[in-house]
């Protein structure tokens, strides 16, 4: 890693949306994001549906066609808390003009790197969305996608990235629910049993409920539109969307174009 690079996780370690140890367990499988078969395999089957969500529901908002081939064209985009690009670099092939933030100097450089590769057009930084929302930038589409549960002030996480939304723009977003059933799921089966995320990835305290996460959204001058919950099906070995919000669950808040 660079000095800089250092410098950087040095000033993003004191930055309240920031937890040093969850950075530092990101670092250690970075390199592995792109890998379907890798850590990171159960969001390679999660990411189509993820995908298709903010697809569909930003192009009926912003009055495209989803079955084009570019429908977020000239849609500027920011993802919060990126990772090495599972999901920016589709959406920017979507024509989205696309940014992602990682706190994480391991994860911008394999999201840069494979976005170069496939020649697609993305803007990475290891930067925090306090620094870009100081700056006064403004967002179409602002994305933060598994990430609230790692951070160590949720409510001001989740209001800063309504901050960053633009008027008339729309903020989404994916955890999970703090609930039995969640723990049992997504920590014990998918940790331990399963094997599914490396042991240690979750803690349930840090879970966020749909009405938490809504109240945040609200705090932060959004409209909250939807919130739709995303499961399993072991038959089918995919996932979908679903009423069920006791584990997975994703949603979407709009600004007010006024």
């Amino acid at each position: 890693m660079s000095r800089a690079a250092q410098d950087e996780t040095h000033e993003a370690a004191h930055d309240p949306a920031v937890d040093p140890q969850e950075v530092a367990r990101f670092e250690k499988i970075a390199r592995t994001w792109w890998d379907p078969k890798g850590p990171m395999r159960t969001l390679h089957k999660f990411n189509p549906v993820r995908l298709a969500y903010i697809r569909d529901r930003v192009a009926a908002h912003f009055g495209r066609d989803p079955k084009d081939a570019a429908p977020l064209d000239g849609l500027t985009l920011l993802d919060v808390g990126c990772g090495g690009g599972l999901l920016t670099e589709p959406l920017a092939r979507l024509g989205a003009r696309a940014r992602g933030l990682d706190p994480a100097p391991t994860n911008v450089e394999v999201a840069r790197l494979h976005a170069e590769r496939a020649g697609v057009a993305v803007s990475y930084a290891q930067e925090t969305v306090e620094a870009v929302v100081a700056r006064g930038e403004r967002f179409d589409v602002v994305i933060s996608m598994e990430v609230v549960e790692h951070v160590p002030d949720p409510d001001a996480f989740v209001r800063t990235c309504a901050q960053a939304v633009a008027p008339g723009g729309l903020l989404f977003m994916a955890t999970l629910n703090r609930t039995l059933k969640a723990w049992g799921l997504a920590i014990v089966g998918a940790e331990y049993v399963l094997g599914w995320l490396p042991k240690g990835t979750h803690e349930w305290e840090k879970f966020v409920t749909p009405a938490e996460l809504e109240a945040s959204m609200r705090a932060g001058g959004l409209a909250v539109r939807e919130v739709t919950g995303v499961t399993y099906d072991p038959l089918k070995d995919a996932w979908g969307l679903s009423r069920d919000t006791a584990v997975n669950y994703m949603a979407f808040a709009e600004r007010s174009a006024g």
